[in-house]
């Protein structure tokens, strides 16, 4: 995972810098607990769609870092359901390994659990704006996907008249090959940008098993702390995927070390490629009110 920064880490890493960001594993910030980036996954998709490539006409658009947060140890950011209506609790995306309550176990998956944790929402220049407070996490989990997504007592109106930050629309449709992408961290303040090199059935990383996962090419170096970052696809300036893990080291499926595994059960080891979880399904989970409901039509996450 790209583990989150905490503790003895966090404080080799960062010295007297004050740490602004939540837990998690892959790219995320860790504790002794959490430490191993642990295996991120998408955000469902058990069926493999046909690979889509990038138009190679596709105009990029500018990046920033309005709509992210930083946690504790990791980042994240504000987004909202092609559902989502001004009105309603706003919510924040991260990943299931960056849970205040640690990484859960492979199979567990955490629904409707109080929360009161705080985020530090970001300026477009990577200014601290100020912070927002969670009233629940929504969901987390850990299986078929790396995702955790928390509700705030602020509606998405409620943010944008105090900070004047709009959420990062989630896209409904796979990403393409080859589409150019921006990892956004909060919690570094960094971009990182390269494009979608593939698509991989299965991401094993010690226990865990990620589906459909997205594959960067070499040039976004994801670092622990990263873990929870939006995947920006440069064309829509919508978030394509959730940044979560790495091979560090090279290691041939254990934690901080995901393999690749395709159709036929052929395990491939990339060391230093970084990965993402895709999201494009999650919208079928959350109905009027931004309400989660993972018995709607279409919704593949994993259920308790």
């Amino acid at each position: 995972m790209n583990r989150p920064l905490v503790g003895a880490l966090a404080t080799a890493v960062l010295g007297a810098t004050a740490l602004v960001g939540a837990t998690g594993t892959a790219n995320a910030v860790t504790t002794p607990d959490t430490a191993d980036r642990g295996a991120a996954r998408t955000a469902a998709a058990p069926q493999l769609q046909a690979v889509q490539t990038a138009p190679v006409t596709a105009k990029a658009k500018a990046v920033n870092f309005a709509g992210t947060v930083a946690l504790s140890n990791c980042s994240g950011s504000i987004v909202r359901m092609p559902t989502s209506t001004d009105n309603d609790p706003a919510l924040v995306m991260s990943n299931g390994h960056c849970l205040e309550s640690g990484m859960p176990e492979p199979g567990e998956v955490v629904v409707d659990q109080p929360s009161s944790r705080s985020f530090t929402v970001l300026s477009a220049s990577a200014g601290n704006l100020g912070t927002v407070r969670a009233t629940k996490i929504v969901y987390g989990t850990m299986t078929d996907t790396d995702v955790s997504f928390y509700e705030l007592s602020s509606t998405y109106a409620q943010i944008k008249q105090r900070y004047n930050i709009k959420a990062l629309d989630i896209a409904t449709t796979h990403p393409a090959k080859g589409a150019g992408i921006t990892v956004v961290s909060g919690y570094w303040k960094k971009t990182y940008s390269c494009n979608i090199d593939g698509f991989v059935p299965q991401l094993k990383e010690g226990g865990y098993v990620m589906k459909d996962s997205v594959r960067y090419t070499a040039a976004c170096k994801t670092i622990g702390g990263t873990s929870g970052s939006p995947v920006i696809d440069t064309a829509s300036g919508k978030v394509t995927a959730i940044n979560n893990t790495g091979n560090e080291s090279g290691g041939r499926c254990t934690m901080n070390n995901p393999c690749e595994v395709d159709e036929n059960g052929k395990v491939t080891v990339r060391k230093g490629i970084n990965y993402a979880q895709q999201i494009y399904t999650i919208p079928k989970c959350f109905g009027t009110g931004n309400k989660l409901d993972l018995g709607r039509a279409g919704c593949v996450l994993p259920k308790p």
